[in-house]
């Protein structure tokens, strides 16, 4: 099965989860050859390299039912399709401003039949919603990032984090980060092939930047 790699590291997954994430290899596959979301020679390592990469950010926060995450620059649906399979309860919004990215993101959702996904054509600013959390894999530079999510929290917090930032990324941050308090997560500790040996979770709660 596919997806016994995710099985290893999240055993409490139900019939369904894991039916829906042994489908996305199909799916990734198949769509893959009419749109390049994933480079070709990562396809072999689909399940490590973006799915359980993506599932990094549910090793530092488990979602509250009724979270609502925005995913910034989604390309393919990366972190949210495999955290929305992960936590049925909360809602995904994915946004991306190549529209045919966000075409294979909503085929897939549909596909694997998830009802917590929202897929959005267009830029993260000009969005009107609030969120309680914004995920990402390595958009841009965390700074950069930061000015794109004036004003998009939610003042409710029911999770075991404050409402904020979690942000896939790997190499040296220490530039990138300076005079931010931030919290940083190797995932190395987590899953234990080579490809996570430089990868992080940086996590930042929203008051440290939103004001």
């Amino acid at each position: 099965m596919p997806a016994e790699l995710i099985e290893k590291y999240f055993p409490n997954l139900t019939d369904q989860q894991k039916e829906q994430f042994n489908k996305l290899e199909e799916l990734y596959t198949e769509w893959n050859e009419k749109i390049n979301v994933i480079s070709r020679k990562d396809m072999d390592s689909l399940y490590e390299k973006h799915i359980l990469h993506s599932l990094g950010i549910a090793k530092v926060m488990e979602f509250a039912p009724n979270t609502k995450v925005l995913d910034i620059g989604t390309g393919g649906g990366f972190p949210g399709i495999p955290l929305a399979i992960l936590f049925p309860d909360s809602h995904f919004t994915l946004i991306d401003s190549i529209g045919k990215k966000i075409t294979v993101v909503k085929e897939v959702s549909q596909a694997i039949g998830l009802k917590n996904v929202t897929a959005v054509h267009g830029r993260a600013e000009d969005l009107k919603e609030k969120f309680h959390f914004v995920v990402s894999r390595a958009v841009t530079q965390m700074p950069v990032f930061l000015r794109w999510l004036k004003g998009k929290f939610e003042k409710e917090q029911f999770n075991p984090k404050h409402n904020g930032v979690l942000y896939l990324k790997g190499g040296d941050l220490s530039e990138e980060l300076a005079g931010m308090k931030a919290e940083i997560f190797e995932l190395n500790k987590f899953f234990d092939s080579e490809f996570f040996e430089t990868k992080k979770v940086v996590y930042l709660s929203k008051g440290n930047f939103n004001s």
